[in-house]
């Protein structure tokens, strides 16, 4: 038995794809194609629709595809709201929402919005998470943490799921321990095979670490991000030497999808089998674009 291979599609950041009719077209057209799910980027000054709004219009347009958001920013919101929020989709989904969750970009303005302290981040999130797993799982909740204090609190109804698991990103030693730590899968974005590779044995001596069990081998992921027309424009050869100055562009960009295939099986072979294909410049055909991209790389789901 080989591993399951799925292959989603993702809206960034600076996504177009904000009003009903090029949002619902999309979300059909990837479920007539038979992709797996569609991610929705968060960021507040960015042009892309809020996730849980967009992954609700999503929901009601479509039967089977899987949706989640890539990724929900966490410090700086409630857990008790952010786990009644998706137990909700999940059931007015019938079970389709993947939940990932982050940080948050290293950004003033992102900061501002989320009312957060850069610093406060990670020790938001390292106690809301485990918390809203607690409150889908458990009838009720008492939690008494350096932010949050609980007592008897309740969130119905519960996830269609059972249990929900929780996709975290990143690829910073302190994110790899908070994965083997929190999470239930592994979706890192800006990041090669070789990366895969040598952050999965990590990630599960975290787990083990944690007295947790590790990471199920088929919750190993990764964004892929690609560029419709071939070429590596110059403001991605900045971000990425910014993000991994180590790294060349050309190896975490795949410029065309016809590349895409040869750059799945490398990061199959690395131990992946979830993938999320991101346009870095969106198509002016949508149609035309997706059907495209089934042909290239459809086959390799399996």
């Amino acid at each position: 038995m080989g591993m399951k291979i799925r292959i989603g599609f993702g809206l960034g950041t600076r996504s177009k794809v904000n009003d009903s009719e090029t949002l619902g077209g999309l979300a059909q057209g990837l479920e007539q194609l038979g992709f797996d799910s569609l991610w929705f980027s968060e960021r507040v000054a960015g042009t892309g629709l809020d996730p849980i709004v967009a992954m609700s219009w999503v929901a009601a347009r479509t039967e089977k595809l899987k949706f989640g958001p890539s990724v929900m920013v966490v410090p700086g919101r409630n857990p008790v709201l952010i786990a009644k929020a998706i137990a909700s989709l999940d059931r007015v989904s019938n079970g389709r929402v993947l939940p990932a969750f982050g940080l948050g970009a290293v950004n003033l303005g992102e900061h501002q919005a989320f009312g957060v302290d850069r610093e406060d981040r990670s020790p938001w999130f390292n106690e809301a998470l485990p918390l809203m797993r607690r409150l889908w799982e458990e009838d009720s909740v008492s939690h008494s943490g350096p932010r949050f204090q609980l007592q008897d609190v309740r969130v119905k109804p519960k996830p269609i799921q059972e249990p929900l698991d929780i996709w975290l990103g990143g690829i910073a030693p302190s994110e790899l321990k908070r994965v083997g730590r929190l999470g239930d899968g592994w979706l890192p974005s800006f990041c090669t095979a070789d990366d895969v590779a040598e952050a999965i044995p990590q990630i599960d001596e975290h787990s083990e670490l944690a007295g947790k069990q590790v990471i199920d081998r088929e919750h190993f992921g990764a964004l892929l991000v690609y560029t419709v027309d071939g070429s590596l424009p110059e403001q991605i050869i900045r971000a990425i030497q910014n993000r991994r100055p180590t790294i060349k562009a050309d190896q975490i960009i795949v410029q065309g999808r016809e590349n895409l295939p040869v750059r799945i099986k490398e990061f199959i072979d690395a131990g992946a089998s979830k993938f999320v294909l991101m346009p870095y410049v969106e198509p002016d055909d949508w149609d035309l674009e997706l059907n495209r991209l089934a042909e290239e790389t459809l086959h390799l789901q399996n």
